[in-house]
């Protein structure tokens, strides 16, 4: 069966193309229906393509430099690309450190690549943002990397830091005292679950890896926390936890969810329950 393009308005924002409404417009974007209008459907990659450039032009958005149906091949996706850039759901990560990038990305001026969030492109106004919000690998220092999600929000015409940073202050709220006065410190441990998955993918582990597996480390690792427990010693117990919520964070990704939303369903459970102390563990009321 031949897959039906969408061509969606998003109204003051963007004219785009997509196989999947709901989840690019509404999971990714955050718009709800009334929010936006579908300005046309077609089963010709070639004829949405066209008219989506056409709308883009008229409307007075930004056009896009390479048409859809040119990047529609998501096993093509890199070929355009005169770096070696590893994109994964989170993150796209640049083989080079901090202080070459920019004459990197000079030197790819036009390429375009696809994320989970949107398609990337490199012109001067996105070396600039990638630039002011590029962060070092802190696996490997000769590496660096962006959110995609921030930076598919700057191609929305949105301001993309400042959004993406209010919404990891309050998906993660459950961290804070007051949601008006973000402990942005604590959140800020969020980002290690990325920079993990990061290390993880990077080394083949959800390529390769299997739920089986990561679960007998976790039960290796809760031994090696036990007996740094019982030996009363406090550097092992600290990075004995650690271990923990390394492969804690790739198993929810081998098993298809994430440690943030399991940590989030658990804490909407726990925030409700009520009981009491006995013996030194909280005994739940019935």
């Amino acid at each position: 069966m031949n897959k039906e393009y969408i061509l969606y308005h998003i109204p003051g924002k963007k004219i785009g193309v997509t196989c999947d409404l709901y989840d690019r417009v509404t999971t990714q974007q955050g718009y709800v229906e009334g929010e936006y209008e579908i300005l046309a459907k077609s089963k010709d990659i070639d004829y949405i393509s066209k008219r989506e450039i056409e709308l883009q032009k008229e409307y007075g958005y930004r056009v896009d430099q390479i048409p859809y149906n040119e990047l529609s091949n998501n096993n093509k996706r890199f070929e355009l690309m005169k770096m070696n850039i590893n994109v994964t759901e989170q993150t796209t990560t640049f083989p080079c450190p901090v202080n070459k990038l920019k004459g990197r990305l000079m030197d790819s001026i036009g390429d375009v690549w696809r994320t989970e969030h949107g398609n990337c492109y490199i012109d001067k106004e996105s070396i600039k943002w990638i630039m002011d919000n590029v962060k070092t690998s802190m696996f490997n220092g000769s590496r660096c990397y962006v959110y995609n999600k921030a930076m598919a929000r700057h191609f929305d015409n949105k301001d993309a830091q400042t959004l993406f940073d209010e919404e990891q202050k309050y998906k993660h709220k459950y961290k804070c005292c007051d949601k008006e006065k973000c402990c942005q410190e604590e959140c800020e441990v969020y980002f290690y679950f990325d920079m993990i998955r990061e290390w993880a993918e990077e080394r083949g582990i959800y390529e390769h890896g299997d739920p089986k597996t990561q679960y007998l480390k976790l039960m290796e690792e809760a031994g090696e926390v036990g007996r740094a427990i019982l030996k009363d010693k406090d550097d092992d117990i600290i990075d004995g936890i650690g271990d923990m919520v390394v492969v804690l964070t790739n198993l929810a990704e081998l098993c298809g969810t994430s440690i943030e939303e399991c940590t989030e369903k658990a804490y909407d459970v726990i925030s409700k329950r009520k009981g009491k102390m006995i013996n030194g563990t909280f005994v739940k009321d019935n």
